[in-house]
């Protein structure tokens, strides 16, 4: 028997007036940036159309890869899309604007959560008034008798019945019922309102003709379709004296069902309750919820009524034994956290929309087949039915955006009981709201003040440290340390900046590494990659947490128990490549799942490169980072799966069997390496069994060239890491060691050294390639000519050719004064979604230095790295072990932190069948 309690959304039609000015203000669409799944428009392109047209305004636009109408609509709607909004008067949203974004003497209007003096948003409301901001609040719009006007409300009930009914089913199954609830989806996951419809018609329709299945679940549903019932007739349904079959009961509980006086023991008159609530008390927990499987709570509430249920109430519904399936799970739409359903500690979200309570052990989890209550109490539920959530929010909007437009003065009542702030002050009636702000300007104040400080210890002052550090350093409470084998260079990183200490040291230095790891919170690791599994033994001894760049090596995935042990997260792959190629690469895998989707391939494309203008040199390509990672990189073992196999190739030949053309954009001329053993991400992405995909594949970026002239410095010996057998005087006495030694030539001249070249590279005097060598080893000063110099000084005091060779290019092919790098990061995923549809779903990254400022590789290394220390430093990141960050809550978290610092990643839909960007020279060339 299943009972579905519904209580009331409120919804009334606008009442507006309308006069027009002959000097019309300039309006402004922000771009939501609370969260990406924020897809809802306050104004649709049909309405800044007609307004255009009314009023002759300009409109911009911020451009949104995430909105429900793309910017391509605004535009043909006649509005200007640019990033910059400051130009507009009245600034637009739906959501909460960062402080940060907050434009000073502007009139915004958006959802500001503020009215009752919600300490999460007191900041905002401040800078609000400091920026002589006016605000006006869409949930204050009311007609006289004070309903609501411009709301999303009616969508917000269709998305929580859905999810709601969704959870039901998951919540079922984990007490062992498999019912057709289970084919709902979350109300995301659908097209239109009208699919998600259809698909809960089904399930009715499926329900009805199959029935349910026995031994239990029929003590829960008694049938359906559905019947509404009064809430007396609830408890007859329970003890089944009600008569009927095959049906969902459904109730809407009134405020008469379940209040009662006090002193009288009955419910008045709803104008007796909203006079005098403190004189009530609820009875729902004895009421109605002993009869309701599953409770949907869309009611208003504030402090000054009584709560539907207290978590006391939900802890007596629990231990009744009569009550085996009862309050199974609650919808809550209201989302009032701790409000008319005290147990509702926080939101969720729509990826994770879930939690259960169980009062009775006081504690909250997250499996559905354990004790408790669902609660879904998602904070943005029409988000999740975007097209017809701003259709008809829109247009309950629309009148009074004219307004705003029209009148340099706010003179109707609807907009002026909507106006919280206004010249640097609160309004009259949100006066209360000033003992708020002092609240907790002082509460800030003690906090910070008793607060225990954190540190930072960041380990390397090399090309991607500059940006971490900046960032961390705006960070409340939190000091750095800067330790670095060259104490010059770290004083040189954190010059101008206050209060950062710089310690010198080689990490070798067990003892000073101990001293130094034990006064700090977080260790950032920005050395060498081999060193990273000694310093996390250490942190590990000392339970500090870590955070690296770098891949997990089998070394440092031998640590994840200790690490466990020890309580301490080592977080890894946080970078660029890796870092944020997992960040976006989980986005799109699991709302393609999320979707009803399926990844048939995956390709994915990196490479850190000089901007096109400064590549016009030998090998294109110039040094943001390491140039030892560069060229150990081209030497690494590669495997990865194509066209049926898994293929493997070893490092020698990897240069050889590069990817000739990689078709990202028409403006770049790229080609390609595959990076390493593509299929140790076929687990961690989540894409097993691989046999079932087109190809698995990720690869590196160079520019055109780059592989065959480096291949040809392999074969000559310029990456050899054997060490050196006797000492070298001169760049071309290192030549001649690599081409001569084993050869006894004597005083080899340009001739035999051609002869020598040709020789190791199998090719003729004649053949193009060699004079491309010769040329490059010539501008490297490696041949001699009349005007290079060979003096002894000038050879590095190194053991390798490896070594002697980076040093070389590290001086050679450094970035000048001015020039500027480029970072392209480009996924490519094969998709077959819901309907069966092949798709090419692409994520692409495109970063170019700031001439003067950071390398675009400092950037997007630097920064991804900084925002997970934060995260810990919050104490946000609750795993332990040795981490990659993957999981949703880290990688949304860092990619809207990216995004508000300008690092943004494009994302675009095609049908499948146009070109792809894999195409391979080993054993020919192929297309996935």
């Amino acid at each position: 028997m299943f009972r579905l309690i519904r209580l009331p959304l409120t919804s009334t039609r606008p009442r507006f007036s309308r006069s027009i000015s002959t000097a019309p203000k300039i309006i402004a669409i922000r771009r939501e940036d609370k969260s990406v799944w924020e897809r809802r428009v306050a104004l649709t392109p049909d309405a800044i159309s007609d307004i255009i047209k009314q009023t002759g305004t300009t409109v911009y636009v911020q451009p949104s890869n995430n909105r429900i109408f793309n910017d391509e609509k605004y535009v043909e709607a006649g509005a200007i899309i640019q990033e910059d909004v400051s130009p507009a008067d009245i600034i637009i949203g739906i959501k909460e604007v960062p402080t940060r974004n907050l434009i000073p003497n502007k009139t915004y209007v958006f959802f500001s959560h503020t009215t009752k003096g919600q300490p999460y948003n007191m900041a905002m409301l401040k800078d609000i008034l400091d920026k002589r901001i006016r605000l006006i609040d869409y949930e204050l719009m009311t007609n006289d008798d004070r309903k609501r006007l411009v709301l999303f409300g009616t969508h917000a009930g269709y998305a929580g019945m859905i999810d709601g009914l969704h959870g039901l089913g998951l919540r079922l199954l984990g007490l062992g019922y498999n019912t057709p609830f289970m084919h709902i989806g979350m109300s995301h996951t659908y097209d239109t309102l009208s699919s998600a419809r259809s698909a809960v018609r089904a399930v009715g329709d499926t329900i009805t003709k199959d029935g349910l299945p026995s031994e239990g679940a029929q003590d829960i549903f008694r049938e359906l379709p559905h019947e509404y019932v009064e809430a007396k007739d609830l408890k007859s349904i329970v003890s089944g004296k009600y008569g009927r079959s095959r049906r969902l009961y459904a109730c809407h509980v009134k405020l008469e069902d379940y209040l009662r006086r006090k002193d009288t023991d009955k419910f008045e008159s709803k104008s007796d309750y909203y006079a005098n609530p403190d004189k009530y008390i609820s009875t729902f927990h004895t009421e109605i919820s002993p009869y309701t499987t599953m409770l949907i709570h869309g009611s208003y509430w504030d402090a000054r009524y009584p709560r539907l249920l207290t978590t006391e109430h939900l802890r007596s519904i629990q231990a009744d034994s009569n009550n085996k399936h009862r309050l199974l799970s609650i919808a809550d739409i209201s989302c009032d956290i701790k409000g008319s359903l005290e147990f509702t500690s926080h939101s969720t979200t729509i990826d994770d929309p879930f939690y259960y309570v169980d009062s009775i052990a006081g504690e909250e989890h997250k499996d559905m087949a354990r004790n408790g209550t669902q609660i879904m109490a998602v904070d943005i539920l029409p988000t999740e039915i975007p097209l017809e959530s701003s259709q008809h929010f829109s247009k309950a909007f629309y009148p009074f955006i004219l307004e705003l437009i029209q009148k340099h003065a706010i003179t109707n009542p609807v907009l002026k009981r909507a106006t919280i702030a206004e010249d640097g002050s609160l309004t009259p009636a949100y006066n209360h709201l000033y003992d708020k702000l002092q609240g907790i300007e002082q509460e800030k104040k003690v906090q910070q003040h008793n607060e225990k400080r954190k540190r930072v210890l960041v380990l390397g002052s090399g090309f991607v440290a500059k940006p971490l550090v900046d960032y961390l350093n705006k960070l409340e409470g939190v000091d750095i340390t800067v330790a670095s084998n060259t104490k010059l260079e770290a004083s040189t990183l954190v010059k101008g900046l206050d209060g950062i200490e710089v310690a010198e040291l080689d990490v070798r230095d067990i003892g000073r590494m101990k001293t130094l790891v034990d006064s700090c919170d977080v260790v950032v690791s920005f050395v060498p990659a081999p060193l990273h599994p000694s310093i996390a033994k250490i942190c590990i001894e000392m339970k500090k947490h870590m955070v690296t760049a770098s891949y997990i090596s089998p070394a440092m995935r031998d640590l994840d128990e200790k690490a466990k042990e020890a309580g301490i997260a080592i977080l890894n792959e946080i970078g660029l490549d890796p870092g944020i190629d997992h960040l976006s690469t989980m986005k799109v895998i699991d709302e393609v799942k999320s979707g009803g989707g399926e990844i048939t391939s995956f390709i994915s494309w990196c490479g850190g490169l000089p901007a096109p203008e400064y590549s016009n040199l030998p090998l294109s390509y110039k040094f943001s980072w390491s140039p030892c990672g560069v060229l150990t990189a081209a030497l690494n073992d590669a495997r990865f799966w194509m066209m049926g196999k898994v293929h493997n190739i070893p490092g020698s030949d990897l240069l050889k069997n590069h990817f000739p053309n990689v078709p990202i954009y028409n403006g770049f001329a790229f080609e390609g390496l595959a990076n390493r053993d593509s299929l140790t991400y076929v687990d961690t992405y989540g894409l097993a069994p691989i046999e079932n995909k087109r190809a698995m594949f990720r690869g590196t970026l160079r520019y055109k060239g780059f592989s065959d002239l480096m291949y040809s410095f392999v074969n000559i010996g310029l990456l050899d890491s054997s060490e050196m057998t006797r000492q070298i005087d001169n760049w071309t006495d290192f030549l001649d060691y690599l081409l001569f030694d084993k050869s006894n030539v004597n005083n080899p001249n340009n001739e035999s050294r051609i002869d020598a070249i040709a020789d190791k590279l199998k090719l003729s005097k004649d053949h193009e390639m060699l004079e491309n060598v010769i040329d490059t080893l010539t501008w490297l000063s490696l041949f001699p000519t009349s005007s290079s110099s060979t003096q002894a000084s000038s050879f590095p005091n190194v053991k390798t050719p490896i070594d002697a060779f980076c040093f070389l290019l590290q001086n050679k092919l450094a970035y000048n004064k001015g020039e500027t790098d480029l970072v392209v990061l480009h996924h490519e995923f094969g998709v077959k979604n819901k309907q069966g549809l092949e798709e090419i779903r692409t994520s692409t990254l495109v970063e170019y230095g700031t001439p003067g400022g950071y390398t675009a590789m400092a950037r997007t290394v630097g920064l991804p790295a900084a925002m997970a220390v934060e995260m810990i430093l919050r104490d946000k990141i609750k795993e332990c072990g040795v981490l990659s960050p993957t999981s949703p809550y880290i990688y949304k978290t860092i990619l809207e932190n990216l995004d508000s610092q300008g690092v943004r990643i494009i994302e675009n839909t095609r049908i499948r069948g146009m070109a792809s960007s894999l195409s391979w020279s080993g054993s020919g060339i192929w297309e996935c």
